[in-house]
Formats: structure tokens, C-alpha cells, sequence
């Protein structure tokens, strides 16, 4: 499982965008807008490069999904050697990912927690358990949660805090904490904290 040894808070400090959905990184950004190590009360970014744009389009989009450098580089080149447009084929692919899937679904309540629960072989993708969070999930796959009392308590805590609609490219019995791959995200389907295609074009440099 990819690790990121860097403060959540500083990384969304850095960016200037809450990229993990947490309502805590909206307040801290409100109290503290300028970058770490910047002069308090100086509340002007410096002027970026374009490099440094493209660097931070991808940095955002990374930290986001939790994934390492190299995982997400070997991301973007399977999602160029499918038809269509790269960034389009690199979100769904993202999205695909059985971690963002139970994050989705409102299993857990952030990507980091669902990445644990799978790790930690709280999830079942038909009927089976799987441990491996980069899993790519299919039309008709259905993710369910571990038949004891631990698993379903984490599950029903999250889902309780849950605001977010489930995505129309999925479904889901809270009854039953079973969820289902309805069909594969199309990328009006996403919402992004980042522009995809920024990143194409850092690693096509």
C-alpha cells in the first residue's frame, strides 16, 4: 500500500485545494491559506511556472487516490495504450480501483480508510475476500462487507456520516452493505480536484 510520509495538512496547504474531501482540510486552509514556511499574513502565492502547474495538477490528483509515484505512473501508461483520450481513460481507471470503489460506495468514510479496510481483509469482491486495493473492478462485480460484527460496525459508522449519493455507475443495498459495478464510470461521471489533462502533458514531456 502506498504511503504518504508527507503532513496531510501541509500537502493541502501546498495545493491550495482539499484534495481528501475531509471537511477539517477546508477549515485549515481557510485559517492558514498561505504555504507552509511562508510568511504569516502573506496570503499571495508566488507565480508559478508552467512546469510547476503541471506538477501540481499531478500532485493533486496522486495524493488524492493515495497512490505512489510509480503506481501512478504505470496508471498513466495503461491508460495510454487504451483508445480515447488519456486523461479521460486515466480517471475511469482510478476510479475503477476497489478502494475508491468502497469509498464510493460510502463504505468508508475517506480513500485512506477504505485502503486499510481492504488491506485488512474487511471487503469481499464476490464473494471473496480481497486484500488488494488496486484491484480493478468490472461491469457486474459486487463488493461486500466481512461477515462479522468489527467489519459491519466500520462499515455502518461510515455510511451514517455518509452525505454523498451514491454514483449512478453504482449501486448499493445498505441492508445487505452489499455494493454493485453497475457499468463503467464514463468521465462526466467524475468529479476531479485536478485537470487530467495537465497531467498528460507533464508526463508526455
Amino acid at each position: 500500500m502506498a504511503r504518504n510520509s508527507k503532513s496531510r495538512g501541509k500537502v493541502v496547504r501546498r495545493l491550495g485545494v482539499n484534495i481528501y474531501g475531509n471537511s477539517k482540510y477546508d477549515r485549515l486552509l481557510k485559517k492558514k491559506p498561505h504555504t507552509p514556511g511562508q510568511e504569516k499574513g502573506k496570503r499571495v502565492r508566488k507565480k508559478e511556472s508552467d512546469y510547476g502547474k503541471m506538477l501540481a495538477e499531478k500532485q493533486k490528483i496522486k495524493f488524492s487516490y493515495g497512490m505512489s509515484e510509480k503506481q501512478f505512473y504505470n496508471l498513466f501508461l495503461k491508460a495510454k495504450k487504451i483508445s480515447g483520450l488519456t486523461g479521460d481513460n486515466m480517471m475511469i481507471l482510478l476510479e475503477r480501483r476497489l478502494d475508491n470503489v468502497v469509498y464510493r460506495l460510502g463504505l468508508a468514510s475517506t480513500r485512506a480508510q477504505a485502503r486499510q479496510m481492504v488491506s485488512h481483509g474487511h471487503i469481499h469482491v464476490n464473494g471473496r475476500r480481497c486484500n488488494i486495493p488496486s484491484r480493478s473492478l468490472n461491469e457486474g462485480h459486487e463488493v461486500s462487507v466481512k461477515d462479522n460484527d468489527r467489519s459491519k460496525k466500520l462499515v455502518r459508522d461510515a455510511l451514517s456520516s455518509n452525505n454523498s449519493p451514491t454514483p449512478v455507475w453504482l449501486s448499493l443495498s445498505e441492508d445487505k452493505l452489499v455494493g454493485r459495478v453497475e457499468r463503467s464510470p464514463y468521465r462526466t461521471d467524475i468529479s476531479c480536484v485536478a485537470n487530467e489533462q495537465m497531467v498528460v502533458e507533464f508526463y508526455s514531456k
